[in-house]
């Protein structure tokens, strides 16, 4: 025993085991493994790595923590070859352990360097004695033989107990992203890439060949790597040269440099504590020490502010080496996280590494060539640098694990030299990165802006899909937007010399925003709609009667749930009542004696189309700001989730005696995020409200009526004769009047104080009395004759 190790505490923590595991489809005696398999068989390797009876440390593992596939990383992803229910605990029946603990981690190629220095920890702590950390893809497999007659059944029931951590996918990408194009990585990690081009001040060409050169190096050490996925030899510039093989995916992205998924490839590392190990017989020499270590989060996407870079990235592997307490000059091997070039550059130029530095920048092989793995890339990266390790004792390697869009970083510090378990600061350091500055966002962007970064997708049909992010000229805030297919003068401005700080032009709509090279042009590509009333409606159908509109959801074989289409047409239809001066009264009710509205169409929401809803908002109402002119709802029936929200954002409700409200979108999973939560509170006394929505309980009309939620209860089916009855009653009065007094009404809604919301000056108040219908109304009283209103 060494003098040093033997004054160690007990519970230090230490890596004493790793192996691997893969196959390729073509090999000799492909196996067509599953990932538990595939992960099994790296989990022997890294048993009998320890250099102990393998049977004796399996008994001894008492936490078993697996990395998540691809397979169970998303929601709705597909698995036709089926999977494991308790995918660590397959594993660990396989090897004949029994672990206390089970834990299934988030998504993010962080995991596997961020269990290591978790486990580690609560070794440290006496949390755990032996901790066995594995993870696994079988990509290749599955999508060779996932239509194959004698495909194998990879589905397991084992049960027991497992610590799901979910998938973590918050701050990694949201709705509004992918709804511009944003869901994929390379389309992600592009924008940091082109952003980065601009910062250096380098030609497309001169950046490529950096690409190149930069990857060049991991090809050859791919090639040398019985595990690698693809194991050949390429040049620099045939990596970033666009062919029919290597096709670009997003600008300035070839195929050939970006992460690598189809593989079948497993790793596992094995961690104890000094203890444990000594107790179990495992050799000195296969003792390696976790020298250093960090986690640390960046800002999501549009928070950063600068998007050429990652510094909490950096920072985690700065940390790492100052708890190790070396430099990265006294680093002996490197293997950084190599989705995608900038993953690399990133932490490379941050630490002072040269693309070229003689150490390399890989162990592995890298992710386009070794492979992606999945999640599980950097246990790979882990077991080459324990390795090295112990071929040179006393040496230090690093690990940097890289999740999300260069969203989560860990990073670990290994060596065969032991030293007593050192905390890190990354709490401490973590606040400070949630601190800093970042940009507002503009989720409905309109005006002029410069191109802060974009990328060029390539579809495989030849589709070209432009993506911008931008920052308005106004206010400086943040956007995203997507370039038109027929826009020709915008996609040659991306394929420019230098698109990033071009001036361009954005403007918001319900489906998002979109960018032009100026407003003319995008007043021809996307004119803007006149606010006008159609006949030949899909979804919706109007009724004029006089000064009365009344608009009738036409989907009563859906419950009237609306889809984007629909919610179009109503966004139309409302659009043109507010604009039409001879328009004074809207209704709005549902089709069939059902519903008045069953909300979104769930069906249609799971059946991947693009989902999106008017910039006002659910039925053209619920975000409708300006609402002056009076819109009644006639609830014939259940008016639930959406279809509340919208009968809430009418100025009065008509219900019949039938009807039932509720904000029900706790029942699937959802929240009442078309106003429901603001309005409800507002209505009706908030602990009702709240009851309401925390359980989706439905409030017959009755109920509603007593709690001021409706305004009249009608009998069943004359919900649309009683709004009509409401209707002519605010007919009577002077259409100015009304429209001014709503007004008056939204402006003081937000003063507490009675008399300062009385004396609010606003000029509405003086437009009314110097109007007509103010002079006909004082006029017509003294007449004693009905007034004649002229709506000014």
């Amino acid at each position: 025993m060494s003098s040093l190790a033997s004054g160690l505490d007990p519970r230090t923590p230490v890596v004493v085991g790793v192996g691997q595991s893969s196959e390729r489809l073509d090999d000799p005696g492909y196996r067509r493994l599953s990932p538990v398999e595939l992960a099994a068989a790296a989990a022997r390797e890294a048993l009998a790595d320890t250099g102990a009876d393998a049977a004796t440390v399996a008994s001894a593992v008492d936490t078993v923590a697996g990395v998540r596939q691809f397979e169970i990383s998303t929601p709705g992803a597909r698995a036709p070859l089926g999977v494991s229910d308790n995918y660590p605990r397959s594993v660990a029946d396989r090897i004949g352990a029994d672990p206390a603990r089970a834990i299934l981690e988030v998504v993010g190629g962080q995991g596997p360097q961020h269990l290591v220095n978790e486990l580690a920890a609560a070794i440290a702590d006496g949390d755990a004695q032996a901790a066995l950390v594995f993870g696994s893809e079988a990509i290749s497999t599955i999508q060779a033989l996932a239509k194959a007659d004698d495909r194998p059944d990879f589905t397991e029931r084992v049960g027991g107990t497992l610590e799901d951590r979910g998938w973590g996918l918050q701050g990694l990408s949201s709705p509004h992203q992918a709804s511009h194009g944003l869901t994929d990585a390379p389309s992600q990690y592009a924008l940091f890439e082109n952003a980065r081009r601009a910062r250096l001040g380098q030609s497309r060409e001169e950046y490529a060949a950096g690409m190149g050169a930069l990857f060049a190096p991991f090809t050859d050490i791919a090639a040398k790597n019985p595990h690698s996925a693809a194991p050949v030899r390429r040049s620099a510039e045939e990596l970033v040269t666009a062919t029919e093989q290597n096709r670009v995916i997003a600008e300035p992205y070839t195929r050939f440099v970006v992460a690598r998924e189809k593989v079948n490839q497993g790793a596992a590392v094995l961690l104890m504590s000094v203890g444990t190990a000594r107790r179990l017989g495992v050799p000195e020499e296969r003792w390696v020490f976790l020298h250093g270590h960090a986690d640390l989060r960046e800002r999501d996407l549009m928070e950063r502010a600068d998007l050429s870079r990652s510094p909490a990235a950096v920072t985690a592997a700065e940390h790492a080496l100052e708890v190790a307490g070396i430099t990265a000059a006294e680093l002996a091997t490197v293997d950084l996280y190599s989705c995608f070039p900038i993953a690399v550059s990133n932490v490379a130029d941050g630490l002072g590494l040269a693309a070229d530095d003689p150490r390399g920048l890989t162990l592995t092989g890298g992710l386009p060539f070794f492979g992606g793995a999945g999640n599980n890339y950097s246990m790979h990266g882990i077991a080459e640098t324990v390795q090295r390790a112990r071929t040179a004792p006393g040496s230090f390697g690093l690990v940097g694990a890289n999740g999300g869009s260069l969203s989560k970083y860990s990073a670990g510090v290994y060596s065969t030299t032991p030293t007593a378990w050192r905390p890190d600061r990354s709490h401490e350091l973590q606040a400070r990165i949630d601190a800093w500055e970042a940009p507002g966002e503009a989720r409905r962007a309109d005006g002029w802006a410069t191109v802060e970064t974009y990328t060029v997708k390539h579809g495989r049909d030849g589709s070209r899909t432009g993506v911008v992010v931008g920052r308005l000229e106004e206010d400086g805030r943040r956007f995203v937007a997507l370039a038109l297919e027929n826009d020709e003068e915008m996609r040659d401005l991306l394929a420019s010399a230098e698109p990033i700080g071009r001036r361009v032009y954005v403007r918001s709509f319900g489906f998002g925003n979109r960018v032009s090279t100026g407003e003319e042009r995008m007043n021809v590509l996307l004119p803007r709609r006149a606010p006008v009333l159609r006949d030949d409606y899909e979804f919706v159908r109007v009724r004029r009667d006089g000064h009365l509109l009344e608009v009738t959801i036409d989907r009563p074989d859906q419950r009237n749930s609306l889809h984007p289409q629909a919610n179009d047409e109503l966004d139309q239809v409302f659009d043109a009542y507010f604009a039409d001066s001879d328009l004074w009264v809207a209704i709005l009710t549902g089709a069939g004696d059902q519903a008045f509205c069953a909300g979104n169409d769930l069906k249609y929401s799971a059946s991947g189309k693009p989902m999106w809803v008017p910039k006002n908002g659910f039925a053209g109402l619920t975000s409708r700001r300006g609402m002056t002119k009076p819109v009644i709802a006639a609830v014939n029936g259940f008016a639930v989730g959406g279809g509340c929200e919208i009968a809430l954002a009418c100025h009065l409700v008509v219900a019949d005696e039938r009807s039932r409200f509720a904000l029900s979108e706790v029942k699937v999973g959802l929240a009442a995020g078309a106003g429901g939560l603001v309005r409800l509170p507002r209505a009706v006394p908030k602990n009702i409200a709240t009851e309401m929505i925390l359980t989706g309980r439905q409030v017959a009309a009755d109920e509603a009526l007593a709690l001021g939620l409706v305004n009249r209860v009608v009998q069943a089916g004359t919900a649309l004769d009683g709004a009509r009855a409401l209707a002519a009653e605010i007919l009577d009065g002077s259409p100015t009047s009304v429209r001014v007094s709503l007004r008056l009404m939204a402006e003081s809604e937000g003063i507490a104080d009675t008399v300062e919301a009385i004396e609010q000056p606003s000029s509405a108040l003086d437009e009314l009395m110097v109007s007509q219908d103010a002079f006909e109304g004082m006029t017509a009283f003294a007449q004693k004759r009905r007034p004649l209103w002229k709506n000014r």
